[in-house]
C-alpha cells in the first residue's frame, strides 16, 4: 500500500513523526477529522472504547488490540455501531494465526486422540523480564487503571480455548497477588472452565493457569483424549502426540515462528476482510465473549462459588 497516509494519535504533544508515519495528532477530534478508512486501537485497554466508538460512528474499520476493553461496559454498543455502519471490527488475538496452534486445532477436530476428556492449559512469564528495557511497574500489565493483571493481559488463552473447544458454560477461579512484584493487580489466576456439553450430554472440563511470576517462560496446552494426548508448545511451535502404550512424546508438527509472523498474518487478514467485506476470524463478538468469561472469573474469585457465563450459541466446538 505505497500510497497510504498513516497518522498516529498520541496522548501528548510531540513534534517528532514516528517512523513510517506521515504525521501525528494529539487530539481525538483531529484524528476523527482525518476520517481514516481504518484504525488500529493500541492504547491501554481502559481507553479502547473511548477511541473506538467515535471512529466506529464515522464508519472506520477497526483492529483493536486485545482485550477488547477492560470491562463489559460499552462493548455491545461498539459491536452494534460497527454492524450498523458496515465497519469491520477485529480483535487482536493473534495466536489464532500461528500455524502450530491451527494444526493443533485441526488435529483435534480430526479426532486423532479420540474424544477429548480433559484440557490443561498454562501460560506464564516473570513480568520484569517481558520488556527488560522498561520499568515493569509503569507498564500496562502492572497497573489496574490501565487494564493490567494476568487475567486480561494473558487472555489469549481464553480466546483460543473457546475457539478450539467451544463455548464456556461456567467458571471457577482464584485470582491473587502471590509475589512481591510492585503491582496493584493479580499476578496469578487459576481457572476451571466448564464447556457447553456436547450432543451426548458429556461436559468437557479444562484448567487454565495464568501468571506473571514464573521464571521458566511457558505457553502450552495439552488435550487428554480417549486414545492418547496432544500437546501444543506455543514457544517452540511444536505439536506432540502421546499414544497409548508409548514411552515418550512424538513430535508430529513443528513451525518455529518469528515474533512478527502472526501479527503480519493478522494484518493481512484484516485488510482482506475490509476488501472482501467479510467477517474477521476474531470478530467483536469473540472479544465480548472473552470478556464475559473474564467477568465470570472475577466474580467467582470474589464469591468463592462457580459462576455461569452469559449464554451464547456454540460454534466450531469439538465434541467432548
Amino acid at each position: 500500500m505505497p500510497d497510504v497516509d498513516i497518522r498516529v494519535l498520541r496522548h501528548r504533544d510531540n513534534e517528532a513523526i514516528p517512523e513510517f508515519a506521515n504525521g501525528s495528532f494529539s487530539r481525538v477530534d483531529d484524528a476523527i477529522g482525518f476520517a481514516p478508512q481504518l484504525a488500529v486501537i493500541a492504547n491501554p485497554a481502559t481507553f479502547h472504547l473511548g477511541m473506538a466508538q467515535p471512529l466506529a460512528k464515522s464508519g472506520t474499520h477497526l483492529l483493536v488490540e486485545k482485550p477488547l476493553a477492560a470491562t463489559l461496559d460499552g462493548v455491545s454498543q461498539l459491536i452494534d455501531t460497527c454492524r450498523e455502519r458496515g465497519a469491520v471490527l477485529m480483535i487482536g488475538y493473534n495466536l489464532r494465526f500461528l500455524p502450530s496452534l491451527r494444526r493443533f486445532r485441526d488435529l483435534l477436530s480430526q479426532n486423532v486422540i479420540g474424544r477429548v476428556l480433559s484440557v490443561r492449559c498454562e501460560v506464564g512469564q516473570f513480568l520484569p523480564s517481558w520488556r527488560s528495557d522498561t520499568d515493569y511497574r509503569q507498564g500496562v500489565s502492572a497497573r489496574s487503571e490501565l487494564g493490567g493483571g494476568a487475567l486480561l493481559e494473558l487472555s489469549h488463552e481464553i480466546d483460543y480455548l473457546r475457539w478450539i473447544f467451544g463455548e464456556v458454560d461456567w467458571v471457577q477461579a482464584a485470582l491473587s497477588r502471590q509475589s512481591t512484584l510492585e503491582i496493584d493487580v493479580e499476578d496469578t489466576a487459576h481457572l476451571v472452565l466448564g464447556f457447553v456439553p456436547g450432543a451426548d450430554g458429556r461436559r468437557l472440563v479444562g484448567t487454565l493457569s495464568l501468571d506473571f511470576i514464573r521464571h521458566d517462560t511457558t505457553r502450552s496446552c495439552t488435550a487428554i483424549g480417549a486414545e492418547g494426548s496432544l500437546r501444543w508448545n506455543g514457544l517452540t511451535g511444536s505439536v506432540e502426540r502421546f499414544d497409548p502404550g508409548a514411552s515418550q512424546w512424538s513430535e508430529i508438527f513443528c513451525h518455529q515462528h518469528q515474533r512478527d509472523d502472526s501479527y503480519l498474518e493478522e494484518w493481512q487478514h484484516f485488510l482482506e476482510c475490509i476488501k472482501e467485506r467479510e467477517a474477521p476470524l476474531v470478530a467483536g463478538e469473540d472479544g465480548l465473549r472473552a470478556l464475559q468469561i473474564i467477568e465470570a472469573a472475577r466474580q467467582a474469585s470474589v464469591s468463592g462459588v462457580q459462576m455461569d457465563v452469559a449464554k451464547r450459541p456454540s460454534e466450531n466446538r469439538i465434541d467432548a
